[in-house]
């Protein structure tokens, strides 16, 4: 999995792997000089000469950079990220000289914690091109890692065998093992999680104190909205409120937007209390997506944090939240009664009362 932790922080130990992006503010391009292609290239791979950093994976285009990069502890990623971020944007202002800014905001670092993550990075930098318009297949973009890993690019300066560590153990074995994840291309769902984690996109709704809103969310936020299948922060209420009305009245749908009953209540303070634990958004909104009192929510929700039953199903990971969303969405919402009997050791489904339960 990935995790934001904030650009400075480095925890003691061995070194970590890190995410690393810089986007082009409005109306600017890196590439604005044909010259800056190389030159930006040549930066980056010499911020990652000094010891104990390694440059993995990297990917230029006219308005976004990406990096994957090892960074020792002690060092700081933040130094990295600052010191080439820089140096780019003076030689874009030099080459365009506008007074306003290069870069779209301060560099986005996620933390990349398992070879299966990183290995999923590649995979999304490796389509980015392709997404950008910028090439017809993975393959032909010329100003990145891929061609270079795959002996399709001279390397000039870059070393290709810590990415291609992550895919085999000779180089033709690890050349065909790469070619082969790249092959998949990242569904939509994939994209807007990439992108709203990365700030490249924003979460938007119609859901806060003004008729629309825009905000970038972290990593599990991120999730709930892709899930939801939009950009939208509304999708991933809508979302949420399926998968809660199908935890706790399983037999038919619930409509927790028009219902007035208790069992009702209760659900859209669990909706609440999930959108606030996974910093989609405050309780505020969704008490205005619901179209209830603010005051008379925030004590539900108190109510349910208080309640086992509602403890556990707040407890269930986000992961199997997701999942059973998208069964949900397929089977209907008995499937998710199905999950808990079949999974009575999940601490998220050992106990939830349910009116099939309650029948017996």
């Amino acid at each position: 999995m990935c995790s934001e932790i904030a650009p400075d922080e480095i925890p003691d130990g061995q070194a970590r792997t890190w995410s690393l992006c810089w986007q082009a503010a409005v109306g600017r391009e890196f590439f604005v000089h044909p010259s800056l292609v190389a030159q930006i290239r040549s930066r980056l791979i010499g911020a990652h000469q000094r010891s104990g950093r390694v440059l993995i994976d990297f990917v230029l285009l006219s308005t976004e950079i990406h990096a994957v990069a090892q960074i020792p502890a002690g060092d700081s990623v933040g130094g990295v990220a600052r010191a080439f971020g820089n140096v780019v944007s003076r030689w874009v202002r030099e080459a365009q000289p506008v007074r306003s800014p290069v870069l779209a905001g301060p560099y986005r670092a996620q933390r990349i914690e398992s070879a299966e993550a990183l290995r999923h990075e590649v995979r999304m930098l490796a389509w980015r091109p392709v997404v950008q318009q910028s090439c017809a297949t993975p393959t032909h973009h010329p100003h990145g890692a891929l061609r270079i890993a795959l002996g399709l690019t001279p390397a000039k300066g870059f070393d290709a065998r810590p990415l291609l560590g992550y895919f085999g153990g000779s180089v033709p074995a690890a050349r065909a093992a790469l070619r082969s994840w790249i092959a998949k291309r990242p569904s939509e769902q994939d994209w807007r999680a990439w992108e709203l984690t990365r700030g490249l996109a924003l979460a938007t709704g119609s859901v806060g104190p003004h008729p629309s809103m825009a905000k970038g969310v972290d990593a599990a936020a991120a999730a709930l909205i892709a899930a939801g299948g939009s950009y939208g922060i509304d999708g991933a209420l809508a979302l949420l409120e399926v998968w809660v009305g199908a935890r706790i009245h399983p037999g038919k749908p619930l409509d927790l937007q028009a219902a007035s009953s208790a069992v009702a209540a209760r659900g859209r303070a669990l909706v609440a209390c999930l959108a606030v634990a996974h910093r989609l958004c405050s309780a505020a909104s969704v008490a205005r997506y619901f179209h209830r009192a603010k005051a008379t929510l925030s004590e539900q929700m108190t109510a349910c944090r208080s309640r086992p039953a509602d403890r556990l199903i707040l407890a269930v990971p986000l992961r199997r939240i997701l999942e059973e969303s998208a069964s949900v969405r397929v089977a209907g919402p008995s499937c998710v009664h199905r999950c808990i009997c079949a999974e009575p050791k999940d601490a998220g489904a050992m106990t939830v009362p349910c009116a099939h339960d309650a029948r017996k």
